[in-house]
């Protein structure tokens, strides 16, 4: 649920449905990171910058934004993971409180494109995560329109299954074009990313040929090599399918050389 609302919902929904889940110290953080943010946004939008002072200090918002992991904490009560599981396990519930998070701090100081570059630039894989995440929500981003592709297409050329869900969000869906989107949806059955996480996929995989190609392609890939098709690629390639054919999915084994 929060994580839908991270990718695209109002920035209301989303921190009503964050504030639901903290616990009451971190309800009490954001409170104060998401004002001193409209604060420093509105000081920014009427005083002149004065160059040499930002060059050696940090906003408040970006210290807050930075240390949103360790005050988003769940509440008493809400669901749990299991105390005894991997650490990787509990991870994913934290940073997703901080996801949302840092996605309102962006969205309140009003991120221009330098500043979300720069924090995906200078970011931890989990603030890129974000930068990402936040960008259906930041107008300022979007003009001209697509502006801030070169971020996702970096977040697309990495192997960060998260950073990589993050990458084929609304934004992405609005501002690639569509090759560079099909090699998108190749990438996350590359690195085993749900395709439930792509943003318009229906819509945008309706009746392409060359997408289902490329499939096909793949598919018969891994049966020559004696791997698994993921069944996300039958769910994809299924998606392909023109409006008046059914889909079947045939998986030949690649050609050789000798064939």
């Amino acid at each position: 649920m929060l994580t839908e609302l991270t990718n695209g919902a109002p920035p209301s929904a989303l921190q009503a449905a964050l504030e639901a889940q903290l616990s009451g110290a971190g309800r009490a953080w954001l409170h104060e990171a998401l004002a001193e943010a409209e604060a420093e946004a509105g000081a920014k939008s009427s005083e002149p910058v004065d160059r040499n002072r930002a060059q050696w200090s940090l906003p408040t918002w970006e210290i807050r934004f930075a240390e949103a992991g360790r005050h988003c904490h769940p509440a008493r009560g809400t669901a749990q993971p299991d105390p005894s599981a991997p650490a990787t396990a509990t991870a994913p519930d934290a940073q997703d409180l901080a996801d949302a998070a840092r996605v309102l701090l962006l969205h309140a100081v009003r991120a221009d494109l330098d500043t979300t570059t720069r924090l995906y630039s200078h970011g931890t894989a989990a603030e890129r995560r974000a930068v990402l995440l936040a960008l259906p929500h930041l107008s300022a981003v979007t003009t001209p329109a697509g502006s801030a592709l070169p971020l996702v297409e970096d977040a697309l050329r990495t192997n960060d299954t998260r950073l990589v869900a993050a990458a084929v969000g609304p934004y992405a869906t609005e501002h690639l074009d569509q090759h560079a989107w099909r090699h998108a949806v190749l990438k996350c059955l590359f690195t085993g990313v749900p395709v439930d996480a792509i943003d318009g996929l229906s819509r945008r995989a309706r009746a392409d040929s060359e997408l289902a190609r490329m499939l096909r392609d793949y598919a018969a890939e891994r049966t020559a090599a004696g791997r698994p098709v993921p069944d996300d690629l039958h769910r994809v390639l299924a998606l392909t399918a023109r409006p008046d054919t059914t889909a079947r999915v045939e998986i030949t084994a690649a050609p050789t050389e000798e064939s």
